[in-house]
């Protein structure tokens, strides 16, 4: 398998280790430079859009999104060209930024209206519901001083405390930053399937073969269900996910119109 790593896979491969082990080992400060934050994030900087996918937040974020790569893409590249490949790897990651940055700055103004609707009416009930869709924030101590707010709704040290605890929730939410080639890599795999669906690979866990294109279906159907449930304490950026998905099948959608048979 590592005799046939294609040239593009290769490379990207490379910058991708390289990238990790200077960030992680020699400049620590160029993984929160790098990644990708909210727009409106002081943190935030146009190129964010293009180096946060070669970020990844540990060894196995890195390792997991390589080995999807090493998997997939040299079949990809051989049949697509190099040229193709990379543009398929990059627009798919850009991209995927892109309508994440979009959905988060859709949550962000959801958010935003939700504290000031409170900071403007100070009631328990409306925290409580702040509080329990951002719960993963939160130790249990949270839900004792909600008890005790509930008890005695009109305390101003309380309702203060309430809104502080809620700006430190927007704050936190504006700046927590997005990393990893995860994008790009659904990319590549919506791509495995459209061109070669019927190929057999067999997985791990569980030991047994399916269908690419039953497999990234799977992927695809789990993503959509993420993003639709928005567990508080997932960190996963599902929705890059599903946008790696949907740009990757479009390009490929395109890209495969004049040709007629697939394996």
């Amino acid at each position: 398998m590592f005799r046939n790593i294609t040239p593009v896979v290769q490379n990207l491969l490379l910058i991708n280790v390289v990238m990790y082990l200077v960030s992680a080992f020699l400049f620590p400060q160029l993984g929160d430079l790098f990644a990708l934050y909210y727009i409106n994030s002081p943190y935030f900087q146009p190129f964010q859009f293009l180096t946060y996918m070669f970020m990844h937040a540990g060894f196995w974020h890195l390792f997991s999104n390589m080995f999807g790569l090493l998997i997939f893409g040299p079949l990809l590249e051989q049949f697509l060209g190099p040229k193709k490949l990379l543009i398929l790897w990059m627009v798919c990651g850009v991209g995927s930024g892109v309508l994440y940055s979009g959905y988060t700055s859709y949550r962000m103004v959801n958010l935003q209206d939700k504290v000031a609707t409170f900071q403007a009416d100070p009631d328990p009930e409306t925290f409580n519901k702040i509080v329990v869709e951002n719960r993963g924030y939160f130790d249990r101590a949270i839900f004792d001083f909600i008890d005790d707010y509930s008890r005695n709704p009109n305390d101003q040290v309380k309702i203060q405390r309430a809104s502080q605890t809620l700006d430190a929730i927007l704050e936190i939410q504006g700046n927590v930053p997005m990393v990893g080639a995860s994008g790009a890599l659904f990319g590549i795999l919506i791509a495995f399937a459209m061109l070669f669906p019927n190929t057999q690979l067999f997985l791990l866990f569980p030991p047994m073969p399916v269908k690419a294109k039953y497999l990234v279906l799977f992927y695809g159907l789990y993503t959509v269900y993420n993003v639709l449930v928005n567990n508080p304490t997932d960190n996963v950026a599902h929705f890059a996910h599903l946008g790696g998905l949907i740009i990757g099948g479009i390009l490929v959608y395109f890209w495969k119109k004049d040709r007629n048979s697939f394996y």
